[in-house]
């Protein structure tokens, strides 16, 4: 039984979907975007051009990273459950899905684009090879990239990339390169012996963009060796964890959360919780804009639109412009639902956690409506009471 994963090896969110296929074991066949098929009968059956996309052997079809992750965990086919058992590990690892995903694309677009002089040409080799019909000549792959290239330069300065943002998004980068790697001194993984969510949500950037383009590839390998190691871990079938003397493949004792741990967290909250914050301000007040708007749509002209507005907010001294996706919403329920279906002492040890590193506004940012995923799109639920 084979599965088939429509992306491309540079995709920032198919290096989620593939890592966790081959850290479970599951059999499947990469298969580039650019094929004919994926435009010609995939892309129609979701709405949009967008990957991930994993159609199953009975052809269900199943886009976006997370939710690969949540069809093979809720059938039982996983090796080593990505859903830690213990409620704080879950809590941590499903902020480091949102974190992995959304936090680190500022870094995952600068390095990749502004550095045409190292990166330029591997990258104009490496998409053509994933986007370009098989067969197609030079100047139709160099006009692919052009288009590619030219719409993803224009995407960064959405994620808040600019001139004068540049010299924060790299030291910003190197804090979080040397946190992650002295984390990673005493366990092989985010939460120990074994990757869980959180470590799916990170290898979306630091493998396809950080780990793999030439440039941010180097300052990974110079500056970071054990963060470089991870990358390679989450790539490889088993624990691959030898440098630590094959550690047992399980988690920390007790629910335990060390300050290594502790410490990315708080970076968390003083460089990423202040757009999440706005974010969810923009959205409140989009959504009493919009009365009306019917449950089970995105509220916007075109169903398969996936930003609902720009807004700015401060960000280390910085006046940033950035996309609001509510995607990112998404992501953040999943973390709140940890918190609100854990039991009352479960509750308390989560909220001491959270005031500790200072991500306890993680649990009170909410929308009027919750954002729900129907057919492969993002669309507004109900009103919530």
């Amino acid at each position: 039984m084979t599965y088939l994963l429509y992306g491309t090896p540079g995709s920032l969110y198919t290096g989620k979907a593939r890592s966790y296929l081959i850290k479970q074991g599951i059999r499947f066949d990469s298969r580039a975007a650019g094929e004919p098929r994926f435009r010609a009968e995939i892309v129609p059956r979701i709405g949009r051009w967008i990957i991930p996309v994993l159609e199953c052997p009975d052809g269900e079809i199943i886009q976006d990273g997370s939710e690969i992750i949540e069809h093979f965990e809720s059938n039982g086919q996983a090796l080593i459950s990505a859903y830690p058992a213990t409620p704080i590990h879950r809590l941590v690892s499903q902020i480091f899905e949102l974190f992995g995903g959304e936090g680190l694309l500022r870094p995952a677009m600068h390095y990749r684009w502004n550095f045409d002089e190292t990166n330029r040409a591997f990258l104009s080799r490496d998409f053509p090879a994933a986007l370009a019909p098989t067969g197609a000549s030079p100047e139709a792959q160099a006009e692919i990239f052009a288009l590619s290239s030219g719409r993803m330069r224009k995407a960064m300065a959405g994620f808040g990339v600019s001139p004068d943002t540049i010299p924060d998004v790299e030291a910003s980068y190197q804090t979080f390169l040397d946190l992650f790697e002295t984390h990673l001194e005493a366990s092989p993984y985010l939460l120990g012996g074994a990757p869980t969510l959180g470590d799916y949500g990170l290898i979306a950037p630091l493998y396809a963009h950080l780990g793999r383009d030439p440039y941010p590839a180097r300052i990974m390998q110079q500056t970071a060796y054990r963060v470089w190691r991870w990358v390679e871990r989450m790539n490889a079938s088993g624990q691959d964890a030898g440098e630590y003397g094959a550690p047992p493949e399980t988690l920390f004792a007790d629910d335990g959360i060390p300050q290594t741990l502790k410490a990315l967290l708080a970076f968390i909250a003083e460089d990423y919780l202040p757009e999440v914050e706005a974010y969810v301000g923009y959205t409140r007040t989009w959504l009493a804009n919009h009365p009306s708007l019917e449950t089970g749509t995105n509220g916007m002209p075109r169903p398969q639109d996936r930003g609902i507005g720009r807004m700015d907010f401060l960000w280390r001294g910085h006046n940033v412009s950035v996309n609001v996706m509510p995607y990112r919403i998404y992501l953040l329920q999943k973390v709140q639902a940890v918190f609100d279906l854990a039991a009352p002492e479960a509750r308390t040890a989560m909220q001491a956690l959270l005031d500790e590193t200072g991500l306890s506004k993680l649990l009170t940012l909410r929308t009027q409506r919750q954002v729900v995923r129907h057919n492969n799109l993002e669309v507004w639920g109900p009103e919530v009471g």
